[in-house]
């Protein structure tokens, strides 16, 4: 059985652990969690847990050199580009949505640009865990390296595993059965999922 590449995109050391821009990581832990197992050091710079059906990374480089430890990862492992699935934080996708897609732009994103430029090809599935924009004329780089809001942080744990959910799907039944049910399934954050 042909193997699944699950990447979480974020930053390294604990002074981004709960920045936006680590959801990638967040997500990628709860898979960790729900597989029983620990992420380990790999020679390809990025933690690795190897399950039957995947293989769970963390890229160790910083966001815009993501693409290094992808690239080796899917040598090392034989994992065909249409086999990664990319999970990462999004500006242009509302918080408390997540949205499943196969290949187009980057977005601006520095982890998305740099895994695209190495891989060769933009056709690998992402699941783009939204933000949102930052308020008022904020800086999105600076937005991006800041911790959730408090507000926000009370619904994320509930977004993390639904991140899970999404990954998950996508293995099992498919990006276009993954899409009708969960683009549907946005969180709305003054009340419950409709």
């Amino acid at each position: 059985m042909d193997r699944w590449l699950i990447v979480g995109l974020g930053n390294p050391g604990p002074e981004y652990a709960g920045n936006r821009h680590n959801a990638g990581f967040m997500v990628l832990d709860e898979l960790a969690a729900r597989a029983g197992g620990r992420f380990k050091a790999h020679k390809s710079r990025a933690e690795v847990l190897e399950t039957r059906e995947a293989v769970l990374a963390k890229p160790l480089t910083y966001m815009n050199l993501s693409g290094g430890p992808v690239k080796a990862l899917s040598d090392f492992y034989k994992i065909t580009p249409d086999r990664v699935i990319v999970v990462h934080d999004e500006l242009d996708v509302p918080y408390g949505a997540l949205r499943a897609k196969l290949g187009g732009g980057d977005n601006g994103h520095n982890g998305l640009k740099s895994i695209t430029k190495s891989l060769g090809t933009r056709d690998y599935l992402r699941v783009r865990f939204g933000i949102g924009r930052p308020p008022g004329r904020m800086d999105p780089a600076a937005f991006v390296l800041k911790d959730f809001a408090t507000a926000e942080r009370k619904d994320l744990p509930f977004l993390v595993d639904r991140g899970a959910d999404v990954i998950e799907s996508l293995m099992t039944r498919g990006l276009d059965v993954t899409q009708n049910e969960y683009h549907r399934a946005d969180l709305h954050i003054s009340g419950p999922p409709r």
